[in-house]
């Protein structure tokens, strides 16, 4: 067996409406008392944060909300919360929301007890010293970011750059699916098929793939093929979206430890240019990417077909094309936009899109087979 190792948060509770009793839980864990919530406008309008704030304060807490979080969040974002939580004096950071969320509040709680600049922090290992406690709380079932040690800032008009770093492990990760009923149809299957192609990645990926990763990876993939559409035809039922939630987080336990590959390099341009949801970006270029892996990862493919019992093949080969098959009949299922040119892309910027594509070095070099810029062109054209 080869030596490898496995990192994730220490503690995950999984629980139908426990944000309402988010006070009690965590004033029983943790000794601060003076919050920094960090959350996006909408939830605020949606009414979903001002009872859990509430709770909050009746358990003994100060809490000091931050929704300013937008989608691909740039970096000026994490300095003015870095800021606010300075002068308020938390003591205590809770990332509620999307994965955009919970990858400021994972920043903004080592900023916080930190001099160190965030431009020192991007790359693998560079974060120095510690951090505030930190409790995360997904609303969607997409990114797997509540146990993960990567965050994702938008650091240009186009580019995005990551910060990989133990220190960005959650303290605690309440997975509450009550908080993802009524997400609409279009961000369920975006935000599920990210976290299958978290899970695909992971599962294929050429250099740290392991046999717990590869345990996560499967078990993630069943739950999420298995209750996509029935989530997408029915927001509210609440067993898709526990499974949702559940096989989300699994996937980001996977490739927190087997690193995603081809499918988030093509990604990040689509966001970086077109600002299209990180699930959504994902799910436009995974099939372009499955087709161009198939040989190559034949083999993984091959298993994974059996995993979403996938039909058709009996050799290796078409087990492998029955797989990638099945995953597009679920993408089309799902209802989400399944070209690029349907969210607004324009074919005069996908040769720009593969020169940047080729700047995601540390995706690249995971993927099963090497992606140069003419092939991300190809795969640019095929997804268009």
């Amino acid at each position: 067996m080869k030596s490898f190792e496995f990192h994730t948060v220490p503690s995950i509770e999984v629980a139908w409406s426990g944000a309402n009793r988010l006070g009690d839980i965590i004033a029983r864990r943790f000794e601060a008392r003076r919050v920094f919530l960090i959350t996006d406008a909408g939830l605020v309008k949606a009414g979903l944060i001002g009872p859990i704030v509430d709770k909050l304060k009746a358990a003994g807490f100060f809490v000091h909300v931050f929704d300013g979080v937008v989608a691909d969040p740039p970096e000026h974002i994490i300095g003015e919360s870095v800021r606010l939580a300075k002068e308020a004096e938390c003591d205590i950071v809770i990332g509620l929301g999307g994965g955009s969320s919970l990858d400021i509040a994972k920043l903004v709680a080592v900023l916080v007890a930190s001099e160190q600049p965030l431009s020192e922090m991007y790359g693998i290992g560079n974060v120095k010293g510690t951090r505030l406690p930190l409790i995360l709380i997904p609303t969607t079932a997409g990114t797997g970011s509540e146990v993960t040690n990567i965050s994702i800032i938008t650091t240009g008009e186009t580019t995005k750059m990551g910060v990989v770093a133990s220190q960005l492990y959650a303290d605690y990760v309440l997975l509450d699916a009550e908080l993802t009923i009524g997400l609409p149809k279009i961000h369920t299957a975006a935000t599920c098929i990210d976290a299958m192609v978290h899970a695909i990645e992971a599962y294929t990926s050429r250099h740290k793939k392991n046999p717990l990763s590869d345990m996560l990876a499967r078990e993630a993939l069943r739950l999420l093929s298995k209750n996509l559409i029935a989530a997408c035809t029915d927001g509210a039922n609440r067993d898709a979206r526990e499974a949702l939630l559940l096989g989300a987080m699994l996937a980001g336990q996977a490739f927190a430890n087997a690193p995603v590959a081809a499918v988030h390099a093509l990604a990040y341009p689509l966001g970086g240019h077109y600002h299209i949801p990180h699930g959504l970006s994902n799910a436009l270029m995974l099939g372009p990417v499955l087709r161009f892996n198939s040989g190559a990862a034949a083999t993984h493919y091959a298993e994974l077909a059996d995993v979403v019992e996938a039909e058709g093949g009996d050799d290796t080969r078409t087990r492998a094309e029955a797989f990638v098959r099945h995953m597009e009949f679920l993408m089309d299922r799902s209802g989400a936009p399944r070209r690029l040119r349907d969210v607004g892309v324009t074919d005069n910027m996908l040769a720009v899109m593969a020169s940047d594509a080729m700047k995601q070095e540390r995706l690249l070099g995971n993927n099963p087979i090497d992606v140069n810029e003419e092939d991300a062109l190809t795969l640019y054209r095929e997804a268009f």
